[in-house]
């Protein structure tokens, strides 16, 4: 009989843990999303006070220095590479407990080998090229600039004999 009344309370404890966890997770999600200003159509979380969120919206904008980056990628004959993968990561300022986090943007090249990178934030910015028949390029790049042009050759890849 006694065994039976310990493992209803194992249940009842482990269906209270279970919805605390849940409640939780929940709480730390809602606070945790934000939105970027770049999206189109994007409506705050809690639409209290619209001219109070506009003024913290231009703060913002004013205090994060964006960059706007331009990539032209070229063989080593500078002929552009169409349709080359090309991925930008950055350090975004944090959401939850102000961490700052690694967000990474994917483009492929135009036909002249070109892309446009929309505005993010100026600071360390990886660029990673992958391009079937070339070796594959990374660099870290310091962009401190509101507009940055940034030209990366392909060579070709090493011969296995």
């Amino acid at each position: 009989m006694r065994l039976q009344t310990n493992r209803q309370r194992f249940w009842l404890n482990f269906r209270w843990g279970a919805s605390l966890a849940a409640g939780l997770l929940w709480a730390g999600i809602g606070l945790a999303q934000e939105t970027h200003p770049s999206q189109e159509g994007a409506t705050p979380a809690a639409p209290q006070n619209q001219s109070g969120n506009q003024d913290q919206k231009e703060q913002k904008s004013s205090d994060s220095l964006t960059t706007k980056i331009r990539i032209q990628v070229t063989d080593a004959h500078d002929k552009p590479v169409s349709n080359a993968s090309v991925y930008v990561r950055y350090y975004m300022s944090g959401g939850f407990l102000h961490h700052e986090k690694l967000a990474e943007l994917s483009f492929k090249t135009n036909q002249e080998g070109a892309v446009k990178v929309p505005e993010i934030p100026q600071g360390k910015i990886m660029i990673q090229v992958i391009a079937t028949g070339w070796h594959t390029f990374g660099k870290w790049y310091d962009i401190d600039k509101d507009e940055e042009s940034v030209s990366i050759k392909l060579e070709p890849p090493p011969h296995w004999y």
